[in-house]
């Protein structure tokens, strides 16, 4: 693992001096804890097969980036997402644990629906509403959900089950600016449908294919708005993040310490997206 983390150090020295001497970014001290916040979002969606969009859309809300339109937190989110996932699905698909069959059904119904969530234009009020009813449920599913135990009895839902289940987390994914991991994960996992690393490996591609799906519906709509230059640094700390978590997290890995941490700041950014509604 050190030798891992040394060359994870190395990078990071790279990236920066390079990124600095073109003299399109000042980094202040503001600026590395949002980077350090991402990259330890990053860390501990990727180690159960998230993408980490909610957590990425509550730093940004703790932020100036929280002043910036719906659309574009939303599409900035579904960016860092395709890179964690993207690592994620890589990670537990190498460790065998993808069960096509179990993906499919969620995957064709959600693609559609994401589509068309991405698509819509959200009220700034209706947006700050939903957001922080996502963060306090995001909170709430990691707080209670627990693991199973590799040695139940899983059952493959039928299409007829899993169909209406991708279609709505699609929905609401694209139209809320998430991959759709923090929903779906819990439902597979409380209805027994795969083991823990089997639904990390379901969700990691899930959240993939749903925000290129919700990206494709706001190009579509026109309301595509990608800032490359503040992306940039956030994509960084994410890929950093995302493979440390998803390559320990294959490996059958506990991060209770930072997941209680994440629940604070999901509380804390839906409180305060709460407030601005109220003021």
């Amino acid at each position: 693992m050190s030798k891992h983390m040394n060359n994870v150090f190395e990078l990071i020295m790279v990236f920066f001096k390079y990124y600095l001497s073109l003299g399109h970014f000042v980094f202040t001290e503001a600026d590395f804890l949002i980077l350090l916040a991402l990259f330890f979002v990053a860390l501990l969606y990727s180690s159960v097969g998230h993408g980490g969009a909610s957590g990425y859309l509550a730093v940004l809300s703790l932020t100036i980036y929280g002043e910036y339109d719906s659309s574009w937190l939303k599409q900035h989110a579904w960016c860092l997402n395709l890179v964690v996932a993207s690592i994620a699905f890589y990670h537990y698909r190498k460790a065998g644990f993808h069960i096509p069959k179990l993906t499919l059904p969620f995957v064709l119904a959600s693609i559609p629906f994401a589509i068309i969530g991405g698509y819509m234009k959200v009220d700034g009020a209706i947006y700050d509403t939903l957001l922080s009813v996502t963060l306090i449920w995001a909170a709430y599913k990691l707080f209670q959900t627990k693991e199973n135990s590799d040695e139940e009895d899983f059952v493959v839902p039928e299409y007829s089950v899993a169909v209406p289940v991708g279609a709505g987390v699609g929905l609401m994914s694209g139209f809320i600016g998430v991959g759709g991991g923090i929903f779906l994960s819990p439902v597979i996992l409380l209805k027994k449908w795969a083991t823990p690393k089997t639904t990390a490996a379901t969700a990691s591609l899930f959240i993939l294919l749903n925000s290129i799906s919700g990206l494709f519906g706001a190009s579509i709509s026109g309301q595509l708005d990608i800032e490359f230059e503040i992306l940039l640094p956030f994509v960084f700390a994410v890929l950093i993040g995302g493979y440390l978590g998803s390559k320990y997290g294959s490996q059958v890995a506990q991060q209770s310490a930072i997941r209680y941490l994440l629940i604070s700041v999901l509380v804390i950014a839906s409180i305060r997206r709460m407030f601005i509604l109220v003021v």
